[in-house]
């Protein structure tokens, strides 16, 4: 570190500024999730039948369960009315909160909804059931009492049909303990195969002292991973994380960051969640004009875990594979305290592999920190291409900004390399969106 030392005193007695980093947003590259129904659509519920998309999402003026169709996930998406004109169950519930509606394909050819209603009784949200003939409805309440209803858990919320390889059905839920100052809890619970009817004991999948609802569960050649959102749902904090198992009873591995924020879309989405993943397709609600908006993006599945386009994903630089050049350890306020340094020479460079959910453009951001007497760069190829090079302005060894360039990627997995180019940059990551 001693000749970078000299460099930045160097930059310090000729006064040099660092020109501003240009936001990733800026860029053409990156290809965030499209807005597809501009009103309020919050907790989306969707699924394709013979060339058409059909969504619900959670009551809005002056429906109980809006429905639209599409012929494409991206649309253009058209509200075809109410799903449950008649709305839910007038023996148990009451109009209003119809949250979270799930629609699911009977193998009898029906249709089951499954929804949250606002619980007469206790003014507390609990789990209700109803049927159709046609996915579009009308959807009919059944029975005189609540399907699930833990009045000491705070009551049950968002419920999410999952039907496993093996054939069994079960739905996933949430107590809604945060209601009443409890622990949450997502839940599996085994149904009839109409889903109509619970059968056997719940099972406890995951808990939190704080928000944990919005479950959609998803079964992988390899592993069942357990979408939920955290986060107060009324503003931008609002995100989706994910759990994976191997079984269904866990024990469940949460991951270490969360898939979608509102940072990770660089601001794109506010608050998105509520998601519903559907093959290479996910739909989220995000915030736009005091509204949440129904969006979708592409999702891929590298090694059965999810890649989403337009939310950003890490890579350590130091992960991927290095000539003639160094790690650096303990490097004061670098991501995992390693970097990459000394990319100085003409046979320097650093590779790292990143995944794209489909071909085409997005934006790789590096994180680094250039203590030189200016703007430094390092060459840039994608699977063996050049595409160019990225520049760094100064900031200072240790001081850690980012900045972003546009690639043009295959589907699938890519070799990304960082090679010698001007002046002398430490890399601290990637991250592609």
């Amino acid at each position: 570190m001693l000749r970078r030392l000299l460099v930045a005193t160097l930059a310090a007695a000729l006064s040099l500024t660092a020109a501003p980093v240009q936001a990733a947003q800026e860029l053409a590259g990156a290809v965030f999730p499209a807005d597809i129904v501009a009103q309020d659509f919050p907790d989306p519920d969707v699924f394709q039948q013979n060339g058409t998309w059909y969504a619900y999402s959670t009551n809005s003026t002056p429906w109980a369960v809006p429905v639209a169709t599409a012929t494409s996930a991206s649309g253009p998406w058209t509200i075809r009315g109410d799903a449950m004109p008649g709305g839910p169950s007038a023996a148990w519930a009451q109009p209003g909160r119809t949250w979270a509606p799930d629609v699911y394909p009977n193998p009898d050819g029906t249709y089951t909804l499954t929804y949250t209603a606002w619980h007469k009784a206790s003014g507390r949200q609990c789990i209700g059931v109803a049927t159709a003939t046609s996915p579009r409805g009308p959807f009919t309440p059944v029975g005189t009492e609540p399907l699930i209803c833990p009045l000491d858990l705070g009551g049950a919320i968002d419920p999410n049909t999952f039907v496993d390889r093996n054939g069994t059905r079960y739905l996933v839920w949430k107590n809604d303990g945060n209601a009443i100052g409890k622990p949450s809890t997502l839940w599996l619970t085994k149904t009839t195969n109409n889903g109509r009817t619970l059968v056997g004991a719940d099972t406890a999948l995951l808990s939190s002292s704080g928000i944990i609802e919005a479950p959609d569960l998803v079964q992988r050649d390899s592993r069942y991973l357990l979408f939920f959102s955290t986060g107060g749902y009324n503003d931008c904090n609002y995100q989706t994380s994910y759990a994976t198992a191997t079984s269904l009873t866990g024990p469940w591995s949460v991951a270490g960051r969360p898939l979608m924020t509102t940072q990770t879309f660089d601001g794109h989405v506010c608050g998105p969640g509520g998601a519903d993943f559907v093959g290479d397709k996910v739909f989220m609600h995000g915030w736009k004009n005091n509204d949440r908006h129904l969006y979708v993006a592409d999702v891929g599945w590298p090694n059965d875990y999810p890649v989403v386009r337009g939310s950003r994903v890490r890579t350590e630089s130091e992960s991927g594979q290095l000539n003639h050049c160094v790690v650096r350890a303990n490097a004061n306020g670098a991501s995992d305290g390693k970097v990459v340094g000394y990319i100085d020479y003409a046979d320097s460079w650093v590779e790292n592999r990143v995944y794209a959910p489909v071909a085409g453009g997005y934006t790789l951001n590096v994180r680094y920190a250039n203590g030189s007497a200016g703007t430094a760069s390092h060459g840039l190829s994608v699977n063996g291409v050049s595409q160019g090079s990225v520049s760094y302005p100064v900031t200072g060894w240790d001081n850690w900004q980012e900045s972003a360039v546009p690639v043009t990627l295959n589907a699938g997995w890519n070799t990304v390399r960082l090679s010698k180019g001007d002046l002398y940059t430490e890399v601290d990551h990637l991250e592609l969106q």
